[in-house]
């Protein structure tokens, strides 16, 4: 008697069966596997839509004819594990009139957030769920055997990203710097720029920037004080890649007319590849020497095709010269507009350089 008092064999069977008769077990198993599903879908369509607004933020960012809203579908499709989503709505300002106007904000948590202030530059990507099917809806795994829950197919789960661009205020550039001066002369204030490469550009917006000139050059353009001593110039930087962060409009200057080890490979680099370099425009300078300060006016775009410094040399490559007289040092090329490959805080003077950020 003791023994059968004791012996609980078979207790979990007959518990099993009694939390199977009430639904119990049914009920967690919909909590965890259906909301689960729900959840990975929801993550799934939100990596899509981030995708989706990036990639046609930076197209728009680039210009017209490179904004291109089905770059939406291919990015969000890729981002689904069955490889299907729908792509409900993009809209935005891109100030092209590619991007049809965004309706108001439901508010939902699966929503973007209201528009942004008047004239920023943006696109929202609306996606939701679609199965390799073509269904629109997320099958449920067990919530349809839960009583009363017969004629539930399932739910469309949804989600929103938002992606802004413009100009920085806070960027990592190469470490070196010319003025606002110089730059306003070579791209007429803004209005003339080279085409982004591989396009070859025509002579008229080549330029060649000097470092420690002997010869004489002045900058007429731009306010009294824009232009430093040598005009041209390396900045402080802390790292080992020729690159320094400004995230508070002043910068500290290096000296000399020399290039450290790291900005001679960057240069070399940018003059191989012909892709586009980005550094900061000051529009003013304080101090001599270590003790200089340059006042941030903007990030720029520039093509390196040439250069003559201490130590390092390549000829011109869209004059095929060498164009850097007696004991000059220079850098040659053309400024162009373009996308930072780095990220930042928009907000800045549009000097040609962009930057895309995901903000909804």
């Amino acid at each position: 008697m003791r023994r059968l008092r004791t012996d609980d064999r078979g207790a979990m069977g007959v518990l099993i069966g009694i939390l199977l008769g009430f639904g119990v077990l049914l009920g967690m198993g919909a909590i965890v596997v259906d909301v689960g599903m729900i959840y990975q879908e929801r993550a799934e369509l939100q990596n899509g839509a981030d995708a989706g607004a990036l990639a046609v933020a930076r197209g728009c960012a680039t210009g017209a004819s490179t904004c291109l809203v089905n770059k939406a579908n291919y990015y969000a499709n890729h981002n689904a594990k069955d490889g299907v989503s729908t792509v409900d709505e993009v809209c935005g300002y891109d100030g092209h009139g590619v991007l049809s106007s965004c309706s108001a904000s439901s508010g939902a948590i699966t929503d973007c957030p209201a528009k942004p202030a008047t004239g920023t530059k943006y696109v929202d990507v609306h996606t939701s769920t679609q199965t390799a099917g073509g269904d629109t809806l997320l099958p449920p795994a067990f919530a349809r055997t839960l009583a009363g829950n017969s004629g539930y197919e399932g739910t469309q789960v949804a989600a929103c990203a938002r992606a802004t661009w413009g100009p920085p205020k806070t960027a990592t550039t190469m470490a070196m710097t010319i003025s606002w001066c110089e730059w306003n002369e070579a791209t007429s204030g803004g209005t003339s720029f080279g085409p982004t490469p591989p396009a070859t550009p025509p002579l008229s917006v080549w330029r060649l920037l000097k470092l420690h000139t002997t010869s004489g050059t002045t900058c007429p353009a731009g306010p009294s004080g824009s232009d430093g001593p040598g005009m041209f110039g390396w900045v402080d930087d802390t790292g080992s890649d020729c690159s320094v962060l400004i995230n508070n409009n002043t910068y500290s200057a290096d000296t000399g007319a020399s290039a450290g080890n790291d900005c001679k490979t960057a240069l070399a680099n940018a003059y191989t590849s012909r892709k586009p370099v980005y550094f900061p425009i000051y529009t003013k300078v304080t101090g001599t020497g270590t003790g200089g300060t340059y006042t941030l006016a903007g990030f720029a775009g520039f093509v390196v095709t040439g250069y003559w410094l201490p130590g390092a040399s390549e000829k011109d490559w869209l004059t095929n010269k060498n164009e850097c007289k007696g004991s000059d040092k220079c850098v040659a090329g053309y400024f162009v507009q373009g996308l930072m490959p780095n990220t930042g805080t928009i907000g800045g003077p549009d000097l040609g350089a962009r930057i895309v950020q995901l903000t909804g």
